[in-house]
């Protein structure tokens, strides 16, 4: 059974988060992942990780003209080592530490994205990416900061486009393997299920405005946000 009093402020978060994620190509799980951690643990990482599916092919099909594909395959070559080692953390973690790394991985994740240098992603590059992301999306459905930071300085819709593909592939590799191990619930799918209409709502917004928007600011507004929630998930809740 859902709750109404927990199912509106996420589906809220669910609704701007795919708006953010339209226009600039990041932010979802940076915004609906500590809110989830916050209110919902146990939906973590499965119900953010099917959420991001309809999202990521939405943005992928949109600019599939700029798409970067060899730094996408290499980025998943990286992807499944990454997947199991973040298994292994799922599985050994309480909730609540879970709850630490969301909230460790959402901080370090800002201050990279605020303080990274400048530079083109290489092969070397794309594959250690592609194992962090495997690592943290996995575990916690945080996994956009690494790419983020890998595209951040390309054009936006090679950015946009190459990590929705990226996510996309790895979003799939991480639930085949969830699945199979039988860490996925019929509560997570319940839920997933009964957000996608703010998904829906925000993500066709997105493409209304992802040409006009000031990107930079609201960037600068997502990390912002991500970084507050990560500091309070990173308080003990006991």
């Amino acid at each position: 059974m859902i709750e109404l009093s927990l199912y509106i402020p996420v589906a809220i978060a669910t609704g701007i988060a795919a708006f953010v994620q339209g226009a600039i190509g990041i932010g979802f799980a940076l915004v609906v992942a500590p809110i989830m951690g916050l209110l919902i643990p146990g939906l973590l990482p499965v119900a953010l990780l099917v959420l991001m599916l309809p999202l990521n092919l939405f943005v992928a099909l949109r600019e599939r003209s700029a798409i970067d594909w060899r730094g996408s395959a290499w980025i998943t070559a990286g992807r499944l080592p990454g997947t199991l080692l973040g298994l292994w953390i799922l599985v050994i973690l309480s909730v609540e530490g879970l709850n630490q790394v969301v909230g460790a991985s959402t901080v370090l994740a800002v201050l990279a994205a605020l303080f990274a240098p400048v530079f083109r992603p290489g092969g070397t590059a794309c594959v250690s990416v592609g194992v962090i992301t495997g690592i943290t999306e996995t575990a916690t459905g945080v996994g956009g900061p690494p790419l983020a930071l890998l595209y951040q300085h390309r054009p936006g819709p090679e950015l946009r486009s190459t990590i929705a593909c990226c996510f996309l592939a790895g979003e799939l590799i991480s639930l085949a393997i969830l699945a199979v191990v039988g860490r996925i619930t019929a509560e997570q799918l319940w839920w997933a299920l009964a957000l996608v209409p703010p998904l829906l709502v925000g993500s066709v917004a997105s493409r209304v405005v992802h040409q006009r928007i000031d990107a930079r600011r609201l960037r600068q507004g997502v990390l912002l946000f991500a970084l507050v929630s990560g500091l309070l998930l990173l308080i003990p809740h006991y």
